[in-house]
């Protein structure tokens, strides 16, 4: 039943989406969905606002309005349940890992010189790296040239930033095991928003990473939008047996 009590608010304008307030919640009651942090549920939620002090922008305060009373049986097996999927005692959503920001990769002439004894120079160009942590409205998003990869594609194959990464905005995932519906939907709304200029997509030589590509086709169907995918195949012993020059 809902009764009056104190309670989380969050102002959706003013969150970033960084994620600082996740780890701060004991209680597992806040997660960052599509990009904002959202209150998972009101029975989750002991009013106390240990999140507070961790917000940046300023989007978290307690209210006190009509909501459903704190429980703290259903946050116990609530964390339990979290545990046994293999994603931590706290609501891991996003963490503060998960903050967006661009990073400096080096230019491909250093990139590209000779070194002795010096590994291969990162072409990563932003963070978050993961399909689901990245937000449709993501600043390095905008007109990329998109390169979408599934993850077990970037151990596989050795040259994975010289030749694929640079000069992209990557986006990593596992199509077998991930929210394939979400990835749809992710993807729609960011063919919507970010005016993608080009899509990449890596894939390994397994039946199951094609779906990959439906995910793709499915996206730019629901966007309406018209962007040709260039694909490559990885083999499981790094070599690309589809796609490339």
């Amino acid at each position: 039943m809902k009764i009056l009590r104190k309670i989380i608010e969050i102002d959706e304008a003013l969150c970033d989406g960084c994620g600082q307030c996740v780890p701060a919640c004991e209680e597992g009651a806040i997660e960052i969905i599509d990009g904002k942090a959202r209150l998972v549920a009101e029975k989750y939620c002991d009013g106390l606002g240990a999140c507070l002090g961790n917000c940046p922008t300023g989007a978290l305060k307690i209210i006190e309005r009509e909501a459903e009373d704190f429980d703290e049986a259903a946050v116990e097996a609530y964390l339990a349940s979290r545990k046994d999927r293999g994603r931590g005692t706290k609501a891991g959503g996003a963490c503060p890992a998960s903050m967006v920001k661009n990073l400096q990769p080096v230019s491909c002439e250093d990139a590209n010189r000779p070194v002795i004894n010096q590994p291969a120079a990162s072409m990563l160009g932003h963070w978050p790296i993961q399909i689901r942590l990245i937000p449709p409205d993501a600043p390095f998003l905008k007109n990329a040239h998109l390169l979408v990869t599934a993850d077990c594609a970037a151990v596989a194959y050795p040259d994975f930033h010289q030749r694929l990464l640079s000069g992209k905005a990557v986006m990593l995932g596992c199509p077998k095991f991930d929210d394939q519906q979400g990835y749809v939907k992710k993807f729609t709304d960011i063919f919507n928003k970010a005016n993608i200029s080009s899509i990449t997509c890596v894939i390994m030589e397994v039946p199951c990473c094609s779906t990959m590509l439906g995910i793709l086709d499915a996206a730019l169907k629901a966007s309406g939008k018209d962007i040709a995918i260039q694909n490559y195949v990885i083999s499981p012993n790094g070599k690309i047996v589809k796609g490339g020059d």
